[in-house]
């Protein structure tokens, strides 16, 4: 049922629908009006010929001496009518107005030959004539009109054409509509890399003109995203030099306390350039070359590298997995991407586990904390440049809003996706998930 809603709530299902639909009502139309001509012409065509034939047959009859007009019956009945010589028995029905094959025989015996015209009393459709014969004996025409119905070769037929039909519309719509399924893909691929290669301007004159647009839209939000992070990362290596200076400026400062405060100023400014630097640093992470990672020792490499500093880091399962695969990946933003994770963590939580974990066709590689973590309505906010959440993201812990940021900029250049989720009895988990297929 859902695939079913799936295809119909598609464009190419709805076109698909109603051509089809469209197209088996005017063929139905046709077919009906190609079928009452039909039966038009075989009803003209059977009334001239029962006319003639009965009345050929009464003039057979008049000829015959009435001892042997009883043995000629039978000679003389045809598979839709036969004779009687008798009177009509008593309609089933009031006997109706002289119908067209009455009037025709009218027309070729005489009027007072033709008596009544009357439906049989059994019904089975048959109609009854009372005729007369030359020296008055009674005759009675039993008529049964034609079965109209659809052979089954003629419905076979029928659907047969429909099939084709069908095929012929769904191959027509997928032809149609198979390219602007291509410029949703790019429309997607756009959304999540700005980076992601142009679109093929292929295809009928519309979907090339809607193409290149995008492609023109792609470009300007190119440009625009890397002049934004050209000025920012100018904007950064240019304060390092001013900044360099007051730092050794305060140090010749008497007061201690006023130095202090000032030095502490300093270094929130610094590490704020810093940060911007590593964002404008994030476009080049795709010129990485990948190569085969073993995942467990770099992942390890990191833990060890935090605990010699002092920083209370550790594996969830207390060690590292035993069949930590070999992923082709770039080491470099990999490490980029889970050292923010984890500075992000013991920042606001003073501690970090890792964890690592292989399972349908993808590897997660989850970092969690014990801290005040986010509401689940703004762990999307959390991840854009220079956002601060007041509730557990603030200046008190010297956050510059850059660290997730930068981790989500770097998961796209690697193909991963980056989640947050609160973590369960209070805290943050940050899950990168990257594919598999690669690995190995």
């Amino acid at each position: 049922m859902r695939a079913w809603w799936s295809w119909w709530s598609s464009l190419a299902g709805r076109i698909a629908a109603l051509l089809v639909a469209g197209l088996a009502l005017a063929y139905g139309l046709s077919w009906w009006s190609a079928m009452r001509e039909r039966a038009a012409m075989t009803d003209a065509m059977m009334l001239a010929y029962v006319s003639r034939d009965v009345g050929a047959s009464l003039a057979v009859l008049d000829r015959l001496p009435a001892a042997e007009r009883a043995e000629w019956l039978e000679r003389l009945s045809r598979p839709n009518y036969r004779f009687r010589l008798e009177a009509p028995p008593a309609p089933g029905a009031e006997a109706g107005s002289p119908d067209a094959l009455a009037t025709a025989l009218a027309a070729q015996l005489g009027p007072s030959r033709v008596q009544t015209v009357s439906p049989a009393p059994e019904g089975a459709g048959s109609t009854l004539f009372a005729l007369r014969l030359a020296d008055g004996t009674p005759l009675t025409l039993w008529l049964q009109p034609p079965v109209r119905g659809l052979r089954v070769e003629a419905l076979l037929t029928g659907l047969l054409q429909l099939l084709v039909l069908g095929l012929a519309v769904a191959a027509a719509v997928h032809v149609a509509t198979r390219p602007l399924a291509r410029l949703a893909d790019a429309a997607t691929r756009l959304g999540d890399d700005p980076a992601a290669p142009p679109v093929d301007e292929a295809g009928p004159s519309e979907v090339r003109h809607a193409a290149s647009a995008l492609n023109r839209m792609r470009q300007r939000i190119a440009d625009q995203m890397g002049e934004r992070l050209q000025i920012l990362a100018a904007v950064s290596h240019d304060l390092r030099t001013p900044l360099t200076r007051m730092r050794v400026r305060c140090e010749l400062l008497p007061d201690g306390v006023l130095r202090d405060k000032l030095q502490a100023d300093l270094g929130e400014m610094q590490h704020l350039v810093e940060e911007g630097l590593a964002l404008a640093a994030t476009v080049h992470a795709v010129q990485e070359p990948a190569q085969a990672v073993d995942l467990g020792a770099l992942l390890d490499t990191l833990v060890c590298d935090f605990a010699d500093a002092g920083r209370a880091v550790r594996w969830t399962a207390g060690a590292p997995p035993a069949d930590a695969p070999v992923l082709v990946t770039r080491p470099q933003a990999l490490r980029r991407v889970i050292t923010n994770l984890l500075d992000n963590a013991l920042k606001f939580a003073g501690a970090a586990e890792l964890a690592l974990e292989v399972a349908d066709g993808a590897i997660t590689i989850t970092v969690l904390d014990r801290g005040p973590g986010i509401a689940p309505e703004r762990l999307a906010e959390a991840l854009r440049p220079f956002a601060r959440l007041e509730s557990s993201r603030n200046r008190e812990h010297g956050g510059t809003g850059l660290g997730l940021a930068i981790a989500q900029r770097l998961a796209d250049a690697l193909g991963a996706t980056l989640r947050l989720a609160p973590r369960e009895g209070g805290g943050l988990c940050a899950g990168l998930s990257l594919p598999l297929a690669a690995g190995r």
